[in-house]
């Protein structure tokens, strides 16, 4: 294979800033040195940033393209996305009927192994059916429901390679039948739109759930039974210290006081930054659907029709940066942590997040102000 490498003084590594080369192939980074060899090619992104690619593992689409759609659809979505520096993306399918989410799992699948996807498609993330109808937010309550072995069992077991997570409501999940199927097929468990209290949370921990979906929204927080305090999913993930927390970063669903409420309790290492962007990101429509639940956008947000909630975002993987940094105070070192090697570790990604020897070629080049410059993606400039 050809070698190539990216000049910069700005390569962000774990922990520090490095002035040197990255050398990869068409797959892998070979090295990461102050040396310089002879390749075939050079970018010089001196002056600018440069990152491992970002990683979002919770969006419904962008660009005007939806990923519960069809495969076309969803390989014009991550297009989309990889111009904003997603290079890894996990597609969301919102809960609906299990035939029509089972029709979108089949699309993501095909998707996954389309040769006009220029990034990586993790998997489908399931956003439902088994959520709760009281922290519903914008799925449509006429298909949330409690999980039902018969259904989900068989869906499993023939489309496990193309599900990465499954979001949902431990409180309605008793016996741990669900979160235990989900460990045994190696799919991440994450507990959203809940209701659940400390000791369901507990038990959906123990069994496997170590994620909590877009922290603040849709997740319940401390009630009170005859008088005696209960925590709610909020509480629950700041007290266990390995539960991880995924949050819209957008400075719309979070002001940037709440974002630095959650960093400084939670730390980079265990937080993921997320768009939950709907299909209108990036366009200039102002007026969509997300499954049967209709949405309006205004303020740079979506939003019900009656304004009662918010319903998604119309973020991209560089505004969720830039608002940590510039609104948060939040350290680029930290932020970009956030975008890319938290996110691999919850989905168990090894050859991501990190630009390191044998981790894949993806990068991102920014500037200051967290504008995309370029974007590589297995060792591939995106044009």
């Amino acid at each position: 294979m050809a070698m190539k490498r990216i000049r910069s003084d700005r390569i962000i590594l774990k922990d520090r800033f490095f002035d040197g080369y990255i050398y990869f192939d068409d797959e892998k980074i070979t090295e990461v040195t102050a040396k310089e060899y002879p390749v075939s090619e050079t970018y010089d992104m001196t002056g600018y940033y440069v990152s491992a690619g970002f990683i979002d593992i919770h969006t419904h689409g962008g660009g005007g393209y939806r990923f519960e759609g069809s495969t076309d659809e969803i390989v014009k979505a991550c297009d989309f996305h990889l111009k904003h520096g997603t290079t890894s993306i996990v597609p969301t399918i919102s809960a609906a009927d299990f035939d029509s989410m089972a029709e979108s799992v089949i699309s993501v699948k095909n998707a996954m192994n389309d040769p006009r996807v220029k990034g990586t498609i993790i998997g489908a993330h399931m956003e439902g059916p088994y959520l709760s109808r009281k922290q519903a937010g914008a799925q449509c309550p006429a298909h949330i429901t409690v999980p039902f072995e018969e259904d989900y069992l068989h869906f499993i077991e023939k489309n496990a390679s193309a599900i990465a997570r499954w979001t949902y409501a431990p409180e309605n999940d008793k016996e741990e039948k669900f979160a235990k199927t989900l460990k045994k097929y190696d799919i991440v468990a994450s507990a959203g739109h809940t209701d659940a209290i400390y000791s369901d949370m507990l038990r959906a921990f123990e069994n496997g759930c170590q994620l909590v979906t877009h922290l603040y929204s849709c997740t319940s927080t401390i009630t009170r039974d005859h008088g005696f305090r209960r925590l709610g999913v909020i509480e629950t993930a700041y007290l266990l210290d390995d539960m991880y927390v995924e949050i819209i970063c957008d400075g719309k669903h979070l002001p940037p006081e709440l974002i630095k409420l959650i960093y400084k309790l939670k730390g980079a290492d265990k937080i993921a930054l997320i768009t939950d962007s709907l299909s209108l990101a990036g366009t200039d429509q102002i007026h969509g659907f997300m499954q049967a639940t209709e949405f309006i956008i205004e303020d740079g947000v979506c939003k019900l029709m009656d304004r009662s909630a918010f319903a998604g975002s119309i973020a991209t993987a560089d505004r969720l940066v830039r608002v940590a940094v510039k609104d948060a105070g939040i350290p680029l070192l930290d932020a970009i942590k956030m975008m890319t090697s938290t996110p691999a570790n919850i989905m168990k990604l090894s050859t991501k997040g990190k630009i390191a020897r044998n981790m894949d070629a993806d990068f991102v080049v920014f500037d200051e102000n967290i504008s995309i410059k370029a974007v590589f993606a297995r060792g591939n400039l995106i044009e």
